[in-house]
């Protein structure tokens, strides 16, 4: 692709007219993109000293500052390596009707790693892949995303760096990196040449700016930007979706197949199962002790952990999630409590909320309900497009993917309890004054549609039980058993994970 591209020189007068009238159309654009809440990013990557911070200034010189984010991204922090290589991008998701624009993005992370050993080839063709599922997933959500790539020749590059460390106002700009970068400049040319061929696609298209010229790359990025904006408003208002013509053939990228891992339907569940007093206490304290020492294995190697619970309203998870806690030691976990989302999570991809609340790696990460409820609740109560919750199935077992690439051990549980038992439970909480804040009118409207939440959960598990992550289905009509069998189920993965 790189060599394709031609470099040409724009001078200033002939450009003057046609930049000031796409400056003033982009004012209007960025306000109409607000008003229908269309979330707009802009990476924007390219050689050492092609320009990208000065070609950033005057792209959103005449922007309203209030509706914009510029975000630098330079080598991952200490914290950051302890995280999901993506989560410090997804934390800087843009709500609808704002613009992030990217200084370096997750391309950050890829070819210079590579070239100078920090990833391996292995790591380097996953984080390709991961990409093209990361823009896959926002561009499936509504994002408008402007991928520029600032291309300038060796001899070019050479130049400006010198020309920044002669001036002493520049010179903290550059190091002897970059002028070593630039001596294997035909090595860089290549690695770029191969990412920006592989993630090439149809949503999410590059556009490569020849920029040896500043004036021909300022004019080029405020076309294709202006261009796109106008384009996605204009979809948005017909109730359509906006896609860009690529200028390369786009690379065909299809959505990975996952090997599921056989299920069961929830009504062939054996829901007699139980313990004794003398049984559960003597179980629950050995899986306990175990867990406990498995928790400090985990630590020590950091390797994250990941626990998952949905259920049935009264199933109990909140009394399994408390003997699972009083196992651990209170500094190497976190309860995550997820409720209906708020504004600012609603505007933005429905997994952004999770990827921001996951811990770091050696600490355990247990979430009270889930990203499930995108396949469950949404779908029955038709809070979301059936194309979208469609699509959940295999974005979620992507992310789950992406845990598992981090290292993390992903557990997930289901609580099960018949019809019959949620109803006497329901009975008690609204019968027992300090119970009846647990009951509320949408438990009882909930399980008016339990046929349907069974089919719902049905088809979760089954689509969604992979072999990297799969679905225990917990008997819960006895609390003991449930609470014993969910402990025993984590040591056994941990076990398994430190083998």
């Amino acid at each position: 692709m790189l060599e394709q591209i031609e470099q040409r020189k724009t001078k200033k007068t002939e450009a003057a007219d046609e930049l000031n009238a796409m400056r003033e159309e982009l004012i209007d654009l960025a306000n109409a993109a607000k008003a229908s809440k269309l979330p707009v990013i802009i990476t924007i990557d390219g050689w050492s000293a092609a320009g990208k911070g000065s070609q950033i200034a005057k792209l959103i010189k005449y922007m309203d500052p209030r509706f914009y984010d510029v975000e630098s991204i330079r080598t991952p922090s200490a914290e950051e390596k302890r995280m999901p290589w993506l989560h410090r991008y997804w934390r800087r998701l843009p709500k609808q009707g704002e613009f992030l624009i990217l200084d370096g993005s997750w391309y950050h992370d890829t070819v210079k790693p590579l070239v100078y050993g920090d990833i391996d080839k292995d790591t380097y063709k996953e984080r390709l892949d991961d990409i093209n599922v990361l823009e896959r997933q926002l561009t499936d959500d509504g994002y408008l995303l402007i991928k520029l790539f600032l291309h300038i020749t060796c001899d070019e590059q050479k130049k400006r760096i010198e020309r920044l460390a002669a001036n002493p106002y520049t010179a903290w700009r550059v190091d002897e990196q970059d002028f070593a970068d630039n001596k294997i400049y035909d090595k860089f040319f290549k690695r770029y040449d191969k990412t920006l061929t592989r993630t090439n696609t149809e949503y999410a298209p590059w556009h490569i700016i020849p920029s040896n010229d500043k004036t021909t790359a300022q004019f080029e990025i405020m076309r294709i930007v202006t261009n796109a904006v106008k384009g996605a408003v204009t979809a948005k208002a017909a109730g359509t979706k906006y896609a860009e013509t690529p200028e390369f053939t786009p690379c065909d990228v299809k959505p990975e197949k996952f090997r599921l891992v056989k299920t069961k339907k929830l009504a062939d569940t054996d829901m007699d199962k139980s313990l004794t007093d003398k049984e559960y206490g003597e179980k629950l304290n050995k899986y306990q002790d175990r867990l406990f020492e498995l928790q400090n294995i985990c630590y020590q190697r950091k390797i994250p952990v990941v626990i998952c619970y949905e259920g049935w309203d009264a199933g109990g998870k909140g009394g399994n999630i408390k003997r699972v806690a009083a196992a651990l030691d209170p500094r190497g976990y976190e309860v995550k409590p997820i409720a209906a989302p708020e504004p600012s999570e609603l505007a933005r991809h429905y997994l952004w909320r999770f990827w921001n609340r996951l811990e770091k790696d050696g600490h355990f990460t247990i979430f009270d309900r889930t990203w499930y409820g995108r396949v469950m609740v949404e779908v029955l109560e038709h809070l979301t497009p059936e194309t979208r919750t469609e699509m959940a199935y295999q974005e979620i077992n992507e992310f789950e993917k992406m845990l598992t690439e981090w290292g993390a051990v992903v557990i997930k549980f289901w609580i099960n309890i018949d019809k019959d038992e949620q109803l006497r439970r329901f009975t008690e909480r609204q019968n027992t004054p300090s119970k009846q804040w647990k009951i509320t009118d949408e438990d009882w409207r909930n399980r008016e549609k339990w046929d349907e939440y069974e089919k719902a959960v049905d088809k979760m598990i089954e689509l969604t039980s992979t072999d990297f992550a799969p679905w225990t289905v917990i008997e819960g009509n006895d609390k003991k058993y449930a609470r014993v069998k969910a402990l025993k189920t984590i040591c056994r993965a941990l076990e398994e994970r430190i083998r």
